[in-house]
Formats: C-alpha cells, structure tokens, sequence
C-alpha cells in the first residue's frame, strides 16, 4: 500500500500512533487497472526445459531470483533461486554498494516432486543476518559452474519511520502455454496484466510487496513446475530487488504435492518461522518492517468453500487460529507496533455477483479476533477486482454474521473506528469480475458446502444474499 505511513504535518514522526488515520482510496493501493496500457505483450513460454537448461560450464543457470523478509524485516533478507538439477555449494555474495561484495553465506536446499510431472525442483534458500536497518545491500546468487545474478535489497527502518509497500492477488502469468486448434492459449487464467502489474510496481519502488494469495494458479496448467517458472521469471525483475510476501490462495493447493496439497508454495519461499508442525511450516507468518506487523495467512484452513484441487478446510485443526490470536496479542502489547495489516487470499467482504462471494468461515474464525485486537487493514484477493469496506466492528447476531460498519465518512478512512478491509484480486488473471457488481450493494455469502456436483467437480456451495451496509467503494 503506497503511503501508509507518513509523518505529521508539524514533522514530528513521533506524532504518528496505533490508531491515528488510515488514509486509503482506489488509488492507494497497486490492484485492479493498474499497468493498463503499459504494452506487456502476452508470450509463449519457453517451457521447463529451457529454464533448467545447463550453460556452457555444465550448470543450471540461477532461475527465478527472489527475496523475501526474515521475522525481523530490517535485519534479516532471505535469497532465493531455483533449478531442476542438482547443483554444488549455492551461496549468496553479499556487501554493500560503496564496498562491493564483502561476505558469503551459504544457501540451504528444499525438494519437492511434483506428483504431476515427476519432476524435481530444487529451491536454493540464503539467508542473510545480522543486516543494519534501512541500509542498501548488493548481492550475487550463485553455484558452481555457473554465472551469478545479481540483485539489490533495502531493510526496512526500524521504529517509527514512514515506509511504502504495495499488494496484489490473483496474478497468473503473460505467457500463452497451451496449442488448441493451432493457436497457443493461456492454460493458468493468465493475461498481459500479469506483466503489467510488474512494471507498475516498480515504478512505485516500495519496500516491499504483498501477494494475496492466487500467485500463478499452477493448479490449473498442464504443467505445474513450468508455470511456477513462469510466474518467477516473470516477477523476479522486480522480486530480486524487494521481497515479495505471499499468502497461499485456493489455486496453491495441488493435487498430490504435500499433505495439504502446499508443498510448491512451502519450497519456494522461506518465510518466517512461526513455530508450526512442518508440514504446514511457512502457510502462515508474521513480519515486521518499520511500525508495521504484517501477518499472512492461510485462509482455505477456515473457508467453507471447496477451491482447490481438494478439499482442506479445518486442516490445521485450530492451530492457524491459536496462533493468530498469540501473534495479534504479541502486535497489541508491542510499543513498538503501529499498525497491524493482514494478509490473505479469500474474503469476508464482497459486492459482485456471480463469483466466489464473501466466506461465512472467516467471518466466524477471524473478525472477531480482528475485532477484538484492533486490526488496521486486511488485504484480499480471490474476488477480482477492487472495492473498499467502511471500517467495521462487530457484528450482526444472525446466521450469515454481517459485519456492522462503524464510520461512514468518505474522505478520510480511520482505522481506530474499525478495521478496513480491501479487496485486490486483480493482479493479472484473465477473468476480471469488476463488471460483475451488484447495482447496489450486496453481498454473496458462501455459508457452507453440499456434497460432491459432478457438473462443478467440487463441494457445491451454498449461498445467501444479503445487503451490504459496510459497502464504501467499488472500482467499475
């Protein structure tokens, strides 16, 4: 979210508090429309054997160079890459840019194999410590036999300081991957705005970017390790020089890959430890950057709806929760927290017709606990398009738990009132849904699952319209 913090107009940073205002409008934050027009052009992909080809010297070439945060965003960067063959000692060059490259920290290896495909992915993960806050960084990602690629990362502040970061879900990938009649198609929902989007971030260089869940719905493609490429060499022109922070969404969930269908996902980030069984290690976390605590989470744990390659839901047997409310008790007693933002892929809030809808499961599971702990802002994806709630608190003693909006105001959102919710599902995918509105708002809430309909190959959902007080905006 571009400018979510700022400094009082007297100049005193201290001025900004827990609960002083959140300022937020359709423009605020990188969603829906954005990088229209910026000539991403949609391109065949080169398929998983280019991008694991050897060079000359008889290594995999360092693949889908990424960052991502440690616990502590101003002193801990974790570099990533990936190739499908083995390869000896990967490490990260490390220094600063006045200095040149001064240390080197070995990286630690994850595999997984794609039941799909058979193939293996290996996933090269350094983590680089003991960093000084809000300093510039130089590094170089490489194992033997081949050349290194090279990236720049900036900590995040510590304390009060102003920081930006942006956020997006529902991304796909530029690339056309399928022959049908002869003519390549996109098998993984993607568009040129999952190129776009790109661009768009880095024109605005924040600290750092959310994911929203929905990263490049490989659960869909004929090829699942190949669109996960894609997705990274698509991104990492932007995610080698920022970490990119995701939520797993419904379309991370892969028939056959772990026990709960995460294992891509869980190999290709290393996220902060949250303590969890490893099995579902890195499904949700926190960070924090600045005055900010940033908690990611798994939201298929909680939601009714049958969104994957199957069906998860309560698979954390309360653990994701219990951890929640640690985690946001944690945020409420640090002095040195200002703000708390939540990241997600499904929604409770939504005013389109004809799409997933808002999920009964985390109205019951999180706001209240959202409520409870003063939550700033949760950002979404899952619905395509944009759309803003008014700051909520509570809710409505009836079967659907309709959130009560608690301000109204138009021009200036405050999250002391209650917590914003915001709705960014329109990173990339080629199905957007912002023409699918209600005329006047309403909400689809999904209340639970039947049993298995042949025609949609899942759980078939269950529904109930309702009005949508709390409706604040919805970008056309």
């Amino acid at each position: 979210m571009k400018q979510l913090m700022g400094t009082h107009p007297d100049g005193h940073p201290d001025a900004i508090g827990r609960r002083t205002l959140l300022r937020t409008g359709a423009a605020a934050i990188l969603g829906v429309g954005v990088g229209a027009g910026l000539g991403t052009a949609l391109t065949r992909s080169p398929g998983a054997g280019l991008w694991a080809r050897p060079d000359r010297r008889g290594a995999p070439p360092v693949s889908g160079l990424h960052l991502q945060f440690g616990k502590n965003a101003a002193t801990e960067v974790v570099v990533s890459w990936h190739t499908t063959d083995a390869v000896n000692n990967p490490r990260v060059l490390l220094g600063l840019p006045t200095a040149g490259f001064g240390r080197t920290v070995q990286a630690q290896t994850r595999v997984y194999r794609d039941a799909k495909s058979g193939i293996e992915v290996r996933v090269n993960h350094a983590v680089l410590d003991n960093l000084e806050p809000d300093t510039d960084y130089v590094y170089a990602a490489v194992h033997d036999g081949t050349s290194p690629e090279l990236g720049t990362v900036r900590t995040a502040p510590s304390g009060r300081k102003p920081l930006c970061f942006t956020s997006f879900g529902d991304q796909a990938t530029p690339t056309l991957n399928r022959l049908v009649d002869g003519r390549y198609l996109s098998d993984n929902l993607g568009s040129p705005a999952a190129g776009d989007i790109v661009a768009a971030i880095e024109r605005i260089g924040p600290l750092f970017n959310l994911v929203n869940g929905d990263l490049c719905y490989a659960n869909l493609a004929r090829d699942r390790v190949r669109t996960w490429s894609d997705w990274f060499d698509n991104n990492s022109r932007s995610a080698r020089y920022r970490p990119w922070m995701p939520a797993p969404g419904n379309h991370e969930n892969e028939s056959g890959n772990g026990p709960v269908g995460f294992a891509a996902y869980q190999t290709y980030f290393a996220l902060p430890d949250s303590g969890a069984d490893p099995e579902v290690q890195g499904l949700w976390y926190s960070f924090t950057a600045g005055p900010v605590r940033v908690i990611s989470l798994s939201g298929d744990d909680v939601c009714y709806q049958d969104g994957g390659n199957f069906y998860v839901h309560g698979y954390s047997g309360g653990a994701q929760k219990r951890w929640l409310e640690n985690e946001l008790a944690d945020a409420q007693r640090d002095p040195e927290v200002d703000w708390v933002v939540v990241c997600m892929h499904q929604t409770a809030f939504s005013t389109a017709n004809h799409t997933n809808g808002a999920d009964l499961g985390i109205r019951q599971q999180w706001l209240p606990l959202f409520d409870r702990y003063q939550v700033d802002l949760v950002l979404c994806g899952h619905e395509h398009h944009y759309e803003r709630a008014h700051p909520v608190r509570g809710a409505l003693d009836n079967a659907t738990r309709t959130p009560i909006p608690v301000d109204t105001t138009a021009d200036v959102v405050d999250s002391r009132a209650g917590t914003v919710h915001v709705v960014i599902g329109g990173g990339g995918t080629s199905i957007p849904s912002n023409t699918l509105f209600f005329p006047e708002p309403r909400c689809r809430v999904l209340t639970g699952v039947g049993g298995f309909d042949p025609a949609l190959g899942r759980k078939a959902p269950r529904y109930v319209v309702e009005e949508a007080p709390w409706s604040a905006f919805r970008d056309r």
